[in-house]
């Protein structure tokens, strides 16, 4: 049996302000691909299938078009949800979905597996969909449910249990933050308290594959513990991260091989740190008027209307910082002590330049602008 193991797809979400839906709907047509090529018998999706608990009109038809459209290129569907979707508003229709699609949303229905069967007999699918602790500790009185290692260490308990009853291969879904992994920073919400959190390695002990969401980047914690990713890049701490998913081969006695399906980048990230006029005019960037653009200027002052004028050369430019390349030398003296020791208008102006441009003064073209304005309205004053 070949499965092929993909999560955290976020229909919904945008970077910085653009819409990814279209990159998303080219992504997953490459996927759907894969699957037929492949001769894929089952697709899991683990988790994050929007982006948020009321995800737009939008969203519902892409997840509809590529949900038939890997049924009918031969695989059965198992999806389950993460912490981003409702589990009301993803489960609300599983009832009235085909046969060969199947949506796990119910934490009661942990345990109890979807089987879909192969040359070597059935396979056994243990959908784990994101288990709130505070929500879902009511359901299993006796057991202590404080946290989401423990959460996810009663449901596999479960798993194993039903597991150890049928007999056979099985494959394990779930959504959550296992030891060992490496998050990216401002990408995946929040779902620990510190580190106790953290679900240990030997909770998922005991199924042939553990397909796990909610990490964005692919990370495998064991040969058969893995983490697929996201299939878009969503924030330029993930740039360069390879996207894709795991293809995942059963063969009688159980796991057989893993290999890694790549996925296109529609549009790929770069940042770029250099003085600002570099980064308007050095032909080396060139190769990068098409990718979506962090810039960095390292100029020690700020510019003028920056997004505007890189968006002029990189037009996918979608953040701009300034971040001077020498830190600022503090004097001890303070904006206040400058004021007072200013000895006519254009020192004060200057003490204030000084202040808010990184410690440099007013040019002396600049000067010589104060020079005449200040002149000018001295003139006024005497003629009024």
């Amino acid at each position: 049996m070949r499965i092929l193991h993909t999560s955290d797809w976020h229909i919904g979400r945008s970077f910085h302000g653009h819409s990814t839906l279209e990159a998303l709907s080219e992504v997953l047509e490459v996927l759907v691909g894969q699957v037929e090529e492949r001769g894929v018998d089952v697709v899991v999706i683990a988790g994050d299938v929007f982006d948020s608990a009321a995800p737009s009109a939008a969203c519902y038809p892409l997840l509809t078009r590529t949900l038939a459209a890997l049924a009918e290129a031969g695989a059965h569907v198992v999806v389950t949800s993460g912490n981003h979707d409702s589990a009301a508003r993803l489960g609300f229709q599983s009832a009235l979905l085909r046969d060969d699609i199947t949506v796990v949303t119910d934490p009661l229905s942990v345990g109890t597996p979807v089987t879909i069967e192969d040359a070597h007999g059935p396979v056994h699918f243990y959908g784990i969909p994101y288990l709130e602790p505070a929500i879902v500790r009511h359901l299993w009185p006796g057991a202590e449910l404080r946290s989401q290692a423990q959460t996810m260490a009663h449901a596999m308990d479960l798993v194993r249990r039903d597991r150890s009853a049928r007999g056979g291969r099985s494959i394990a879904i779930a959504h959550c933050f296992a030891a060992g992994v490496e998050a990216t920073p401002g990408v995946e919400r929040e779902i620990r308290q510190g580190g106790l959190d953290n679900v240990p390695l030997p909770v998922f002990d005991g199924p042939d594959y553990v397909a796990l969401g909610h990490i964005h980047g692919r990370q495998s914690l064991s040969d058969r513990v893995r983490y697929a990713g996201a299939p878009l890049h969503y924030s330029f701490g993930e740039a360069g991260k390879p996207r894709g998913s795991w293809l995942v081969e059963l063969d009688a006695a159980g796991l057989s091989s893993v290999e890694w399906l790549a996925l296109p980048v529609p549009r790929p990230l770069v940042t770029l740190r250099a003085p600002f006029d570099d980064l308007l005019s050095d032909a080396a960037l060139d190769a990068h008027v098409d990718h979506w653009v962090r810039a960095e200027y390292t100029d020690p002052t700020p510019q003028i209307d920056p997004m505007r004028r890189l968006q002029a050369r990189f037009p996918w430019c979608a953040t701009v910082a300034h971040l001077p390349a020498e830190a600022r030398q503090d004097d001890g003296r303070g904006y206040a002590r400058r004021v007072r020791a200013a000895r006519d208008e254009t020192e004060i102006v200057d003490a204030f330049l000084v202040h808010v441009r990184e410690g440099e003064g007013a040019s002396e073209a600049e000067r010589e602008i104060l020079r005449d304005v200040l002149d000018a309205r001295a003139m006024t004053q005497a003629q009024s």
